[in-house]
């Protein structure tokens, strides 16, 4: 037997910007602890990249809900893209 779904009123919140902004506040913690592997000034671009895409997801709030959690990927490619590019050309990581 099928499930129903509830049908969605017009007056209904979609959960959608909600775990988009779960994953924007988990990202955030990821982003800090960049410290420990780039130098400051690494980190505080990668704040400035997370403060844009958060701002995105607050515009996209009500216009477009389902697009919000694409942004917390996003970021996490970011950070992942910029953290294996810099240790690999510009030695970043932990001393030996």
């Amino acid at each position: 037997m099928a499930a129903r779904r509830r049908r969605r009123r017009p007056g209904d919140a979609s959960p959608w910007p909600f775990v988009g902004m779960a994953g924007m506040a988990s990202v955030l913690f990821l982003y800090g602890a960049g410290g420990l592997i780039a130098p400051w000034w690494a980190v505080v671009l990668l704040l400035g990249v997370w403060l844009v895409l958060f701002v995105q997801a607050c515009r996209w709030w009500t216009p477009r809900p389902r697009l919000v959690p694409v942004l917390p990927v996003v970021a996490v490619l970011v950070w992942f893209a910029v953290m294996v590019s810099g240790g690999l050309w510009l030695g970043w990581g932990w001393s030996a």
